[in-house]
């Protein structure tokens, strides 16, 4: 290693931007609370004035920050970020894993939707949609059977969000797929969050392997019935038992004879 690229290592600095959300995220600054003045950043970081600005321009545009002249800058509340700008998905994915309001908020969200999707999927999938839907509930199977929860170089949790990503796309809804796609590290969060014991992994997988089976089967309610149940054993693994059961499942449309 040449020793330009070793000072540049031990003189480079961290993201301000990275740094205060996560502050953010991770709940240490809460909605209604002021961050650190710019004063206070330029010194604790070493920079200038304008990269203190800029980096919390950033979080401005995001929808995290806002700006109060004379006073400084405060945490907006949570319905104001910008959860599904791809920067902010990727914070709360990286970020928010201590932050016990934010995982509800994306497990309720999903509780309301995943269901829906799953019939829609049931009603419109594809032949490559489920080989899509298949091959990544083949690679969370292989996974479990490695002590390191990985098979040809994708971990366990890649395959599940590459699981529901698929049903999502399986929908052939736009708006559904676009969602998947900026939600994706949301999905992710859960996920990793989910307990790993292999009880509690089998069970997941009996769970999914249901969903898939009833999408393949063309079986929209046993498909929405189904999602839930999975995601009733992603809430128990994370504590949030009991709100599967307090969301109603959104019935698709039908058409009359």
């Amino acid at each position: 290693m040449s020793r330009s690229t070793d000072t540049d290592r031990r003189t480079a600095r961290p993201d301000i931007a990275d740094v205060l959300a996560e502050a953010i995220f991770s709940g240490e600054y809460s909605p209604g609370d002021f961050v650190p003045k710019e004063l206070d950043l330029c010194e604790r970081f070493g920079v200038s004035r304008s990269t203190v600005r800029s980096a919390l321009q950033v979080l401005v545009a995001a929808g995290l920050l806002t700006r109060i002249s004379g006073q400084g800058s405060r945490v907006r509340p949570l319905q104001e970020w910008h959860l599904l700008d791809p920067r902010v998905s990727a914070w709360m994915a990286r970020f928010a894993h201590p932050n016990p309001v934010i995982q509800r908020e994306i497990f309720t969200f999903r509780v309301a939707v995943e269901p829906f999707v799953a019939r829609l999927a049931a009603e419109h999938a594809t032949a490559a949609d489920l080989l899509a839907i298949e091959t990544a509930y083949e690679g969370m199977i292989r996974a479990i059977e490695h002590d390191d929860l990985c098979w040809c170089g994708r971990s366990h949790d890649e395959y599940d969000v590459a699981f529901h990503e698929a049903i999502f796309a399986a929908s052939h809804n736009l708006v559904w797929a676009q969602i998947s796609h900026v939600l994706k590290p949301a999905i992710a969060l859960l996920v990793e969050r989910s307990n790993h014991s292999a009880d509690e992994l089998h069970d997941s997988m009996e769970r999914h392997r249901r969903v898939m089976e009833a999408i393949r089967l063309r079986q929209p309610e046993q498909a929405a019935q189904a999602a839930l149940a999975v995601l009733d054993r992603t809430g128990r693994d994370l504590g949030l038992e009991g709100l599967t059961r307090r969301l109603p499942i959104i019935e698709s449309p039908t058409t009359s004879d």
